[in-house]
């Protein structure tokens, strides 16, 4: 259901809230994430043109989060990437369904707004805190995730 650009995003912000409030380079983030640093650049762009995460040059710069985790939703990381598509209309552009969607595309729709809700409704700050024996990039994570 969610695009790997999506779930790339959400690893790479995952580890610099970890690393928060330190930097972290391109190669550090793609080493901790499993994402390839070509790929990892692209997603790390988007979050930055969304204010997400910010970067700055030089000695102890790096990427960073832009914001907080506990103002960051889970849902403003997956629209900075791919945005999920909400079915406003019939996808099969049948005239007599319009904008009166059929039982299974109001029903798909329904789904879809349930997911937009608990993404809405989740900062990263929870999601990090949430207690567990599986932290985020735990086998490959931060010092945070092996102490955990």
């Amino acid at each position: 259901m969610f695009s790997k650009t999506v779930e790339y995003a959400l690893r790479a912000v995952v580890h610099l809230a970890y690393e928060a409030p330190q930097g972290r380079t391109t190669e550090q983030i793609s080493d901790a994430t499993q994402v390839k640093p070509a790929y990892l650049s692209k997603v790390l762009q988007a979050l930055s043109r969304a204010g997400i995460v910010k970067s700055q040059r030089g000695v102890g710069g790096g990427i960073t989060l832009a914001r907080r985790p506990d103002e960051l939703t889970i849902l403003e990381v997956v629209n900075a990437v791919d945005p999920i598509q909400r079915i406003k209309t019939c996808p099969l552009g049948l005239k007599t369904h319009g904008v009166r969607l059929c039982p299974l595309h109001r029903r798909m729709d329904d789904a879809l707004a349930t997911v937009e809700a608990a993404f809405g409704g989740t900062t990263l700050a929870e999601v990090l805190a949430e207690p567990t024996r599986s932290p985020p990039l735990c086998e490959v994570g931060t010092e945070r995730a092996r102490a955990s």
